[in-house]
């Protein structure tokens, strides 16, 4: 019997990853958006896959794109996994949660990775696998970048007051979150931070401030061979507090343009052959998926005035990045370029006028399949909508 390929988003997955509870229950925002941009997944599944989302408004939405855009991917509801046999199941992220979630609408055990596995992968996605990445990658005067694992309560203070600014992180965190800026005093505050963190998580990473001027990633695919391989490039933005904000669609040829202005992109190339060995090496027979590795290139008052912080994190799960790459390739004409954004509104009917003020501003043009300029939600936005995911596309 053939497999049958199923996508599941569930973007409370860093934070089910750092609880370890098997019946960790998401905040309301986060089971909501979960729901909300449940369809996400149709945007990089296999063709004659299945993304898991409530039938009520995706079906319309779903149909409409096989129509313009020719998606061969079809919707399951939860009642319908029950009756299906050898699925392949493919979740934003492995963790204990959504094992538990799967296992009670009756998914078979034999489909689904072992506690063991996921309680290996949860220690791969710990943040001092990052610190000791970070170590390995500082390939010459075009890189820089230190971090820490600390786990005594007097490294946390030395750390703290040895410098000006600093930043502190839980090892396991969602994205954005878990952060704490600190600027040279170690107060109460931040020293409770610390014991709390230090003990949930066993320490908590220590990083210096650097003057940012880009974030971008590198993203790479494992097929549980032992072997990682390039997927593409990923630019970025984020908030001032580190969280995500949206991604620039471009060709990797453009970023990698774009990024050339700062760094040769013979550097470039250079970290990019060394994280295809240093990842395979850490992680190569133990994950099947894409993983990210977010960078930054950072402006130094010195001579190279650019260079690159090589790892900021590691996503050892799918992410917006891979998203947004896989969007440019399949749907967007080559000559065009454009962004792709996530917003929240917490006003009733906020979601629902902002989306149609763009549709209405920005026309959708395709032309031989794919989209020339103009809106497209991601996901289908009603009345009650507090999320959205769109792309802007222009010439």
């Amino acid at each position: 019997m053939a497999k049958k390929t199923l996508y599941i988003f569930n973007p409370e997955h860093d934070l089910a990853l750092a609880s370890g509870e098997t019946n960790y229950m998401a905040p309301a925002s986060a089971r909501q958006m979960s729901t909300e941009l449940a369809l996400l997944p149709m945007w990089y599944a296999e063709e004659g896959s299945a993304v898991l989302a409530p039938s009520a408004y995706n079906l319309d939405y779903i149909k409409k794109m096989q129509e313009l855009l020719g998606l061969s991917v079809h919707l399951m509801t939860e009642p319908e996994l029950a009756s299906e046999r050898n699925l392949d199941i493919h979740p934003w992220g492995w963790d204990i949660a959504v094992r538990k979630r799967l296992l009670d609408l009756r998914v078979e055990e034999s489909r689904l990775p072992s506690v063991g596995q996921l309680d290996e992968l949860r220690s791969y996605s710990h943040r001092s696998c990052a610190v000791e990445l970070l170590s390995h990658l500082q390939l010459g005067t075009y890189f820089c970048g230190e971090s820490f694992f600390l786990t005594l309560p007097e490294e946390w203070e030395l750390f703290v007051e040895s410098h000006n600014t600093c930043l502190l992180k839980a090892p396991l965190s969602g994205s954005g979150k878990g952060l704490n800026w600190c600027k040279g005093a170690y107060t109460p505050s931040i020293s409770g931070w610390c014991s709390r963190i230090g003990n949930q998580q066993g320490g908590v990473i220590g990083e210096l401030i650097y003057n940012k001027v880009e974030d971008f990633a590198m993203e790479f695919h494992s097929s549980g061979n032992g072997r990682f391989n390039f997927a593409g490039y990923s630019q970025f933005r984020t908030s001032g507090s580190g969280a995500y904000e949206g991604n620039l669609l471009l060709s990797d040829a453009a970023i990698e343009r774009n990024l050339s202005e700062y760094i040769p992109v013979g550097e470039i190339h250079k970290l990019r052959n060394r994280l295809e060995q240093e990842l395979s090496l850490c992680f190569g027979i133990n994950y099947d998926g894409y993983l990210g590795v977010d960078m930054m290139i950072c402006r130094f008052p010195e001579s190279p005035v650019y260079r690159i912080h090589p790892c900021v994190e590691i996503n050892l799960r799918m992410n917006m990045g891979v998203v947004a790459r896989r969007l440019y390739d399949r749907y967007i004409c080559p000559a065009s370029t454009g962004v792709f954004q996530i917003g929240y509104y917490p006003l009733a009917g906020a979601a629902w006028s902002a989306h149609e003020e763009m549709a209405e501003a920005y026309p959708l043009k395709i032309e031989q399949g794919r989209i020339r300029s103009g809106y497209l939600p991601l996901v289908p936005v009603h009345k009650k909508s507090n999320y959205r995911v769109w792309i802007l596309i222009s010439t």
